[in-house]
């Protein structure tokens, strides 16, 4: 049984959907179940010796996959104790039932006494479509397990995380192996329910590789595969003036978020770079960087007239801006003359309690927004959880909205979403939003929609802090970009 790993996200009503499909097309949902269950204890024997293993069943389809697990443990020799939440008579699915019934050995009620000498535990309890808030003697069995320490595989997710949105309902259980099947879900990706999961893997278990299709999916993994057909590679034709012109709005005070987010934009191939900024400060951006382009701006008035010149196809404003009326009426005035735009830090919370003139100003234009929690309450002020929220403000907004975080979120007004996965711990510095800005607006200039320069960006920069390891600080970053590049684009 081998693993898979695609790009598609399915939510738990499309998995069902994908089961019933399978099933229409001639595939049983016996078979189903008994592939599902033997790829689990297959990933569990190539990773552990024989050992004492209790298996966690509850009473539906997740527990019937756990019967499954226990039988082809205990045929490859294994000590193997099964505990069932309810009775047998409680079990729904006829399939499940079907594969408890094959279960020769003991089966008894699930409690923390069959922890007893078990040296790894399956979680087969309940699956990603659980509503309800995990409690009473789940919650003590999986507490338990946590307190002792002992290994545990999650069939399909953990037991307590939600499916679609990755909240933890009540108590969920931390597996180091995880086992899904198919596709993976979004709350296999989104926190916390990805710090529950440990490594996960997704099993091929027979379903056909088409059925999701008529679903139209539209939640991602992002990934070069969903991107990488339109990223701006340089052809030999092209030039300075073909490969954009990226105009990136520089503060007065805090120069160094200007010059990152520069330095990230010539990186990743832009033509030219302009940085707009007080006079006083303009020596600060051009004094280490011989390449960069420079202006002088004192009003919104004098930022107007610099966009006077079309060729400045792409704006970003916001890295240092300061939160403030003239920030605020850079971001209009660069919004009237319909450039491409990239608005960041500053430049969102100058909008927080004028959220609706944003959104009327940059409405048709390819925009993307990139802020972090904070940024984001102050101009959305939505609750729920983090995938739906910024499917929502995408819609409300019109623009591509970027919510960051180790698991940040891409979302097009459109509904497609992508949730990035490649962001280690070190990239939680000041300094690595500008990089990101940056990269975009970059992006951007070349001529990259909206959406998959937000994408590629955030991909990007994951990856540069990957390659670069422990130690990491935000000027590592565009000077990372190329080794990325070479190995993005196989140069």
């Amino acid at each position: 049984m081998s693993s898979i790993s695609c790009s598609e996200l399915l939510t738990v009503e499309q998995m069902r959907a994908a089961d019933n499909a399978a099933t229409a097309s001639g595939v049983s949902g016996y078979q189903l179940m008994d592939a599902a269950g033997a790829a689990v204890a297959m990933e569990i024997q190539n990773r552990w010796a024989s050992r004492p293993v209790t298996v966690l069943c509850g009473p539906g389809n997740n527990g019937g996959d756990g019967f499954v697990v226990a039988r082809h443990l205990a045929e490859g020799g294994w000590d193997v104790t099964v505990a069932l939440l309810g009775g047998l008579e409680n079990i729904s699915g006829q399939d499940a039932r079907l594969h408890a019934r094959k279960w020769s050995g003991d089966i008894k009620p699930l409690s923390a006494e069959t922890l007893e000498g078990a040296s790894l535990v399956v979680d087969a309890v309940f699956g990603a479509g659980l509503t309800r808030s995990v409690d009473g003697t789940v919650s003590e069995v999986l507490n338990r397990v946590t307190e002792r320490g002992i290994p545990l595989v999650a069939v399909d997710i953990p037991s307590g995380v939600h499916g679609d949105t990755g909240m933890v309902l009540g108590a969920a259980s931390s597996a180091q192996l995880t086992v899904t099947f198919f596709r993976r879900k979004p709350g296999h990706l989104l926190l916390p329910g990805r710090a529950r999961c440990g490594e996960t893997v997704v099993a091929d278990i027979g379903i056909p590789a088409d059925v999701y299709r008529p679903m139209s999916p539209k939640t991602y993994v992002n990934c070069p595969d969903i991107w990488l057909a339109s990223f701006p590679v340089p052809r030999m034709e092209d030039h300075k003036y073909t490969r954009g012109h990226a105009l990136i709005a520089g503060g007065s005070v805090m120069t160094g978020a200007g010059r990152l987010a520069a330095a990230a934009a010539r990186r990743v191939g832009t033509g030219l770079v302009t940085v707009a900024s007080s006079p006083d400060v303009l020596h600060t951006y051009s004094r280490d960087a011989p390449g960069l382009l420079t202006l002088p701006f004192g009003t919104a008035g004098e930022f107007n007239d610099i966009l006077e010149d079309a060729r400045k196809n792409a704006v970003l404003i916001g890295p240092g801006a300061g939160v403030n009326g003239i920030t605020r009426d850079l971001v209009l005035a660069a919004a009237a003359r319909e450039r491409r735009l990239v608005i960041d830090a500053d430049g969102l919370t100058s909008f927080a309690d004028k959220s609706q003139s944003l959104f009327t100003a940059i409405a048709g234009i390819p925009c993307v927004l990139t802020p972090h929690e904070g940024e984001f309450s102050r101009l959305f002020r939505m609750t729920g959880d983090k995938l739906s929220r910024a499917r929502k403000a995408a819609a409300v907004s019109g623009a591509v909205v970027l919510l960051k975080g180790a698991d940040t979120v891409i979302a097009a007004p459109d509904g497609r979403a992508a949730i990035n996965e490649n962001a280690p711990a070190t990239l939680g510095v000041a300094g690595a939003g500008d990089v990101l800005a940056g990269t975009i607006v970059g992006l951007m200039a070349q001529g990259m929609p909206a959406f998959d320069a937000a994408c590629a960006a955030t991909w990007l920069n994951g990856d540069v802090a990957n390659r670069f390891g422990p130690g990491l600080i935000p000027e590592d970053l565009p000077d990372g970009i190329p080794e990325s590049l070479a190995g993005l684009l196989r140069y």
